[in-house]
């Protein structure tokens, strides 16, 4: 059963980065999702309002966070498990027609060139267009996202008007997959955003060596942009998760050097120190976890008490 958290103003809901493994609707007060302009560099709002629910897309794409949520008052809110959500999405047209529209927002900031598909008048008509959406990643081969989106159209719409389309669209794109033809596609020009995401999404797959060639593409093409630096830190992570921890070290230690400001520092210091103690050095380890607890975080922050857990293991 869905699960009701009250928090007061200026508490975090959720950080930038955090796994998505629950959809939030908003029963009282006021939310913000803080998120950065992929144009600007700078930080842009949403405003939540009574009612609404935030937390979709990542939660249904399986992706990290990519905003943080403060309740700007205090709030009431209640958290689903995906399952939870779609369970009630598939029997409640008032709350798929919301989420469609959250999901079409969102999906023009990361990816721009479906701006003017989405401006359209089927963005009036959330069956013709979600399908228009799998349609357009299906013909620019982006097979991980048009499977993603065919399977929520069949879904919500098995019996609508595209449905035989959907269908014969979504075998085509898993016989795509299946063959390997889109395990680590090279990032598209001026897109690195839609590249980063289908990196990710060979993460949650389990193909860590196919995710850390799609990475280590992004952060050659595109040299010192945010993509980059984010897939710089997704490189270290699948290091880390392939069991290669010397490698992982001494990345991350080239990353640091390069880039002392990484927006993902504490979590870097933190997989340094995590590669240590899986290496047996556990006074290195011990010395990073501190180093991760001297620097400024904000309350409840996930990686100081990961560090003060890991020193505690370690019988610091």
């Amino acid at each position: 059963m869905p699960k009701t958290f009250q928090f007061r103003a200026g508490s975090v809901i959720y950080f930038k980065g955090d796994p998505a493994e629950k959809v939030f609707i908003l029963q009282s007060g006021m939310v913000n999702l803080v998120y950065q302009d992929m144009e600007t560099g700078g930080d842009m709002h949403d405003m939540v309002q009574q009612g609404e629910f935030f937390g979709v897309k990542s939660a249904l794409g399986r992706y990290a966070r990519e905003e943080n949520a403060v309740s700007l008052k205090d709030s009431t809110v209640m958290a689903f498990t995906i399952p939870e959500f779609e369970q009630v999405a598939m029997t409640n047209t008032r709350i798929v027609m919301k989420m469609l529209t959250v999901f079409s927002t969102q999906l023009r900031r990361v990816h721009r060139q479906l701006a003017i598909l989405l401006k359209t008048d089927d963005e009036q008509n959330p069956e013709a267009g979600l399908f228009s959406v799998g349609e357009y990643y299906f013909k620019q081969k982006r097979y991980e996202y048009a499977q993603y989106v065919f399977n929520r159209y069949l879904a919500y719409y098995p019996s609508g008007k595209n449905s035989a389309a959907a269908a014969s669209n979504l075998e085509q794109v898993e016989r795509a997959l299946g063959s390997g033809q889109a395990e680590a596609p090279a990032p598209e020009k001026d897109d690195p955003s839609a590249a980063y995401y289908s990196a990710l999404n060979l993460m949650t797959k389990e193909k860590y060596q196919q995710a850390y060639l799609a990475f280590t593409q992004i952060e050659e093409k595109y040299g010192q942009s945010e993509w980059a630096a984010k897939s710089a830190f997704e490189i270290g992570r699948c290091l880390f998760i392939l069991n290669k921890f010397a490698e992982c070290i001494h990345y991350y230690t080239g990353m640091l050097g390069r880039n002392p400001r990484h927006p993902d520092l504490r979590e870097t210091v933190f997989y340094i120190g995590q590669s240590n103690e899986r290496l047996g050095k556990k006074d290195q380890a011990a010395a990073f976890y501190k180093k991760v607890l001297a620097m400024p975080a904000p309350e409840g922050d996930g990686v100081t008490v990961k560090a003060k857990r890991a020193l505690k293991d370690l019988g610091e």
